[in-house]
Formats: C-alpha cells, structure tokens, sequence
C-alpha cells in the first residue's frame, strides 16, 4: 500500500469550524494553532522516533565498546578486528537506497518495525556465537546494518514532514543528539556488561529488550500516515484546495519517477553533491575514531607504563567508559551549539550553514592531530584534545541534515538522504576502521614486534583522519557556493 505523503486533511470538526467561520468573515483561530504549534501526537512522534535512534546507535557502538576482549577471543589481527565494522557499515550503506525507494512509495511505519524487530533479533542471535564461528559473527553484524538503515533512512523524512523549517531544525537537531549519546551508551553499556558478567556476549542481550519496547511505542503512538506541514499546503489548506493524493497529486508529488531520475536530479544539485562529500569526511573520522579510539588510548597507557598488558579474560574497559563519557557530553553540547549557531547566524548570512560545517571540520581535524602527538607523553591532554575534536564534528550533524532538506524537494527526500548514506558510508566509515587496522598492521610488520610499535602503528594510521578532516572543510566550503541558487531552485 502507497503512503499518503500528502496532507490530509484536518478533522471534520475542526474542518466545519473553519468554514462558518469564514462564512462570518471572521478566521479560524483553530486552523492557525493547528499549523502554527507542534500537536501532542506530533511530540509524541518525535519521542519514539528519538528512543529508536537511542537503540540504533547503542547497537552500532556495542563492538568497539568491547573491542579488546573480541579481538583477544577470535585471536584477531588488526586488520581482522576493523573489518567487523566495515561489514556492517557496507550492508548498512547498500540496504540505505532500498529502503530509500520503499520510503518514498510505501509506508513508512511499517518499514520501521520491520527494521527494529529485524536487527534486534540478529542482535540477540549473535550474543550465542562461539570463538570457532568468527565468520558468523561478522556475517551477523552486517545483517545488523540492514536493520539500522531503514531506521535512518526514513525517521529523519517524518520528522521533515512533521514539522516545518522554523521549528526544523530544533527537532532535528534533538534527533540527532541520540547519534552521540546512543553512542557513548553503547560503549558505556558494553564495557559495563562485560566487566559486571565477565562475559562480553552480554552486552549484545540488552539492546533487543529496549528494540521490543521502541517497536510496541512505534505501533502504539505513531500514526499509519503522516501529515506534511511545509509552507505550501498550509497555502492550499486555507484556500481550501487541498485533495486527498488518492484524488489528485499533491504539489511535491506529480508523477511517479523513476529511482533513477531521482538520483540524476539530485547529482545536478551541487550543494547536495559537496554537502554528501564533506559529511562523508565526516563519516570517515568518526567511523576510525569510534572503532579504534579506545584501543589507541589503551595502547598510549601500556606504553607509559599506567596500566600493563591485557593477559587475563576480561580486559581493562575504563578507556570505553570514558571515551563513552566524552562522546555522549560533547554530542549533545555541539549538536546544541551547531543548531544555535545555525539559528542565529541564517538571519545575518544566507550561507551560513556550510561555513559553520566547514569551520568546525578544519578545528576539530587541528584538534584530533594534536591529540595524536601528545598520546604518547600525556594522557590526559590526549583525552581533551579527542573531546574537542568530538565535539566540533558534533556541530555539523543537524546542520548538514538541514541542508539536504531545504536544497532537495520533499518528494526526494527519502532518496536524496538514502542516496547520502551510500555515498557517505561508502567512502567514509565502511573503510575507515579497516583502513586503519591494514596501514597499522603493515606498519607492524615492518618493524620489531614490540608494545612501542604496536602504539606508534596505530598513532601513524589514526593522523589519515586529520588530513581527510581538512579535505571535508574544504567540501563545505565549495558547499557555500552554490547554497542559495539550489535553495530557490527546491522552493520553486
């Protein structure tokens, strides 16, 4: 069954109240709040929307979390260890435009569900994997990213839906601060499992519970279509010409295109292509800090002789605590601090958007390189400059999510977003953590096998990400170029 996408159509009620009202002259002071002031059920949406990207990324950062004890129990290499990462991101990344060409056709509450009850279950299957099946354990991870990208895919396109520009980028920007702190809970979370049980399986039979909860919020309290609010059909609704889109074709929606027109429209939209690129810098530095990060700090520690090596079955999982600590804290102060930013300097400089991405991206690359030079001397200017660098890439999560909804038209939203996630995921993070345990391991073999190396192996691979973090800042900048003409363009 197609999805409504249009706006239907207020109830009966209110809908007579409107018409004697006009009859008398007089307007509808009920039209006005309803299109002016978010409903309870639109709240409402929002919040379940929100507790299912929490479990979303707990799910995504359970594995680097316990990263040390997986690596010892499958008797990984490097290499081995940041491919578990990489397959989930490419099964992520390749099911993103499926679900994209679903969500702009079909329903999208019941492509939801269907993904939360497909990667929770996969989830718990995977916590029963023994240390002779590693293979199976990554297979399980990749199925786990086809779950999670019908989630991303289309719980932002509701959102954009719900609500119109103004408030838009509010709401996205509280969607998007459970990036950061689902992530720093899924380290938080694997790391306390592991070391209250012991056993690192644990930390993958938490998160179903909490999916089961998210998928019975999502069938109670999300409604089977959902209403559009943008500043045309509230134009149409008071001129009384909006039609069911069984009868007639809303204005976003004339014609049923093909998948692939969609997607060469959107390759000739040149904020959307360069905003794709800097977000897939983005994507890259993450993808390698998150995976890794934990690790590096551990090995920093070994090698300033703070904590020894890790022999006995459950290894030291403090750094996770703490690098989750850092990415929940500076996730929700930059999305915060980015969509302020964004509020306040839109009304001065219509470019603001991409300037703001491309000077966050250039301070946190400066930040995440001094980082890596003091690793080995003090940790804890180690740890600041990695909280910095977190937080300024934070900053640019909504805003960039922004800039995709205002420069590409409604109807290719799904897509467009769908279309970003390959792009970004492809060149990004699904190679980043596998890129960086091969150069690590090729830098290891090249030398003494010592505690030294296996830290500087690391260090040498992990400054890729600052140079790559330069290269984003540059994305956006070319971003601010061409922002105003594609923005006309998608009103029109």
């Amino acid at each position: 069954e197609h999805e409504d996408t249009g706006l239907l159509l207020q109830p009966l009620l209110e809908g007579q109240n409107y018409e004697a009202a006009a009859a008398d002259g007089k307007p509808g002071p009920s039209v006005s709040v309803s299109r002016n002031n978010p409903t309870k059920r639109d709240c409402l949406v929002v919040a379940v929307l929100c507790f299912g990207n929490l479990i979303n990324f707990i799910d995504w950062f359970l594995v680097p979390g316990i990263l040390l004890d997986i690596q010892k129990y499958f008797g990984l290499s490097d290499g081995k260890t940041g491919l578990l990462q990489t397959v989930f991101t490419l099964c992520y990344m390749l099911a993103a435009p499926i679900f994209g060409y679903l969500g702009d056709r079909y329903n999208r509450k019941i492509i939801l569900g269907a993904g939360i009850f497909f990667w929770c279950g996969v989830t718990l299957g995977s916590s029963f994997i023994t240390e002779s099946h590693y293979r199976i354990f990554v297979l399980s991870r990749g199925l786990v990213g086809i779950g999670s990208a019908s989630y991303s895919t289309i719980a932002p396109t509701i959102i954009a839906d719900l609500f119109e520009e103004g408030k838009r980028t509010i709401v996205l920007s509280i969607f998007y601060i459970f990036i950061p702190v689902g992530s720093g809970c899924g380290y938080m979370l694997a790391a306390g499992m592991a070391k209250s049980t012991g056993d690192w399986h644990w930390a993958f039979r938490v998160t179903p519970s909490m999916g089961g909860l998210a998928l019975l919020l999502l069938i109670l309290l999300v409604p089977h279509r959902i209403q559009r609010k943008t500043a045309a059909h509230r134009a149409l609704s008071i001129s009384g010409t909006i039609q069911r889109e069984d009868e007639k074709p809303d204005v976003h929606r004339t014609a049923k295109t093909t998948w692939c027109q969609d997607v060469g429209s959107l390759v000739k939209n040149c904020s959307f292509v360069y905003s794709s690129l800097g977000l897939t810098a983005m994507a890259f530095v993450t993808g390698a800090l998150g995976m890794w990060m934990p690790l590096f700090l551990y090995r920093a520690q070994v090698v300033q002789g703070i904590v020894p090596p890790c022999l006995q079955e459950s290894c030291n999982s403090s750094n996770s605590l703490i690098f989750g600590g850092i990415t929940i804290g500076t996730g929700i102060l930059g999305i915060i601090a980015g969509a302020e930013a964004a509020r306040r300097l839109r009304k001065r400089n219509n470019k603001a958007d991409p300037l703001i991405c491309a000077t966050s991206m250039f301070i946190s690359a400066l930040c995440l390189y001094i980082a890596l030079m003091v690793a080995q001397t003090n940790i804890l200017s180690t740890f600041i400059f990695i909280a910095f660098g977190e937080l300024f890439l934070s900053v640019n999560w909504a805003v960039v999510t922004d800039i995709l909804l205002y420069v590409v038209t409604p109807r290719r939203q799904s897509t467009a977003i769908a279309l970003q996630i390959l792009v970004s995921h492809l060149l990004g993070d699904a190679g980043s953590p596998y890129l960086i345990g091969v150069i690590s391991n090729a830098i290891q073999a090249r030398n003494i096998p010592s505690l030294q190396w296996s830290f500087r192996s690391m260090q040498y691979s992990f400054v890729t990400c600052a140079f790559v973090g330069v290269f984003g800042g540059g994305f956006f900048l070319l971003t601010s170029f061409y922002i105003e003409e594609d923005r006309k363009e998608a009103q029109r």
